[in-house]
Parts: C-alpha cells; sequence; structure tokens
C-alpha cells in the first residue's frame, strides 16, 4: 500500500483515491457507469479496486482505451456519426463541454424547433411547461423581500403626496 495515491490524474479530471474504479471513472464528464463498466470489462480490471492502487501505465492505459479503443461497443460512446468525420468517437471533459456547446449554437443559427427551445430557456425535448421547468424564476410568486420593498416603496410615495 506504499504506492496507495490519494488522488489520481485520469484524462484531465481529478479522480479520489478511495473510490473504486466502477465508481471513479465516472468522475471523468463524459463517462457513464455503463462506459465505465466496459472499460473494467476491457482491461482486466476489477471493479472493486480501488483506483488510488492504480499504477501510472494502467493510467495510461484507461485513457488510451477512453479515446481509441475498438474493444469497446460504438452505441457506448457519445459521438456517434460524427458530423465532420462521420466516426464513432468519443470524447471527454472540456472537448466534450466545446462540442456541445458547438452543437446547441448550430442549432440556434439554422433556426431549428430545438434551436428556439435553447435560445428560449424552454423544454428542449417535450416535456410539460405547465407545472415544471420554472426553477429559478419566482413566477406568480412575489418573495417575501419583494413583498417588504414593495410595501415601503408604496408608504413613501404616501408620505411625499402629503407635504
Amino acid at each position: 500500500m506504499a504506492d496507495f495515491k490519494e488522488l489520481i490524474r485520469i484524462a484531465n479530471a481529478d479522480v479520489p483515491g478511495k473510490k473504486q474504479i466502477y465508481y471513479g471513472l465516472t468522475q471523468i464528464y463524459g463517462v457513464s457507469y455503463s462506459f465505465s463498466n466496459a472499460l473494467c470489462q476491457v482491461l482486466n480490471l476489477d471493479k472493486k479496486r480501488k483506483i488510488g492502487s492504480l499504477s501510472d501505465q494502467e493510467v495510461k492505459d484507461i485513457e488510451a482505451t477512453i479515446t481509441h479503443s475498438d474493444k469497446i461497443p460504438a452505441w457506448l460512446r457519445n459521438r456517434r456519426k460524427e458530423r465532420e468525420t462521420g466516426a464513432d468517437v468519443h470524447v471527454m471533459g472540456s472537448q466534450l463541454r466545446l462540442l456541445q456547446e458547438f452543437d446547441i449554437r448550430r442549432l440556434k443559427k439554422i433556426k431549428s424547433y430545438r434551436g428556439i427551445r435553447h435560445g428560449l430557456g424552454l423544454p428542449v425535448r417535450g416535456q410539460s411547461t405547465k407545472a415544471h421547468f420554472r426553477h429559478g424564476k419566482a413566477v406568480g410568486v412575489i418573495k417575501k423581500a419583494a413583498k417588504i420593498a414593495a410595501a415601503k416603496a408604496g408608504t413613501e410615495k404616501k408620505d411625499s403626496g402629503k407635504k
């Protein structure tokens, strides 16, 4: 246990060393539980083993397998039939965030239904708007601080009219 590391850096993500490999790999943005399970199967890693006990070579193997492996099925990848190349690739981290942002910008630019919904901040995938998606906005509700401020503003106007 002398080579146990408290923090492992895999694919530009910090993973606590005390987590199991199966759960620890999901800390990487773009790696799901299913993909993590597939990685463990392909690399013959024990899923219950702590991620802090991985050697440097095993970490390199994990990173290489995530991005370039043909052993992982195409349906598990997050960018299937990519727009420019047509290949099935799996991207992670900031690159995935950037590609998602570009996809949303493209949808807005061509003024597709999904792009318009993204632009308006409304649900994109057909969800109801009557009762849901009202978080972040006080719809039809005056908060307590706003009530007090409105009451003060109302009394100040009445006082100024008397003088």
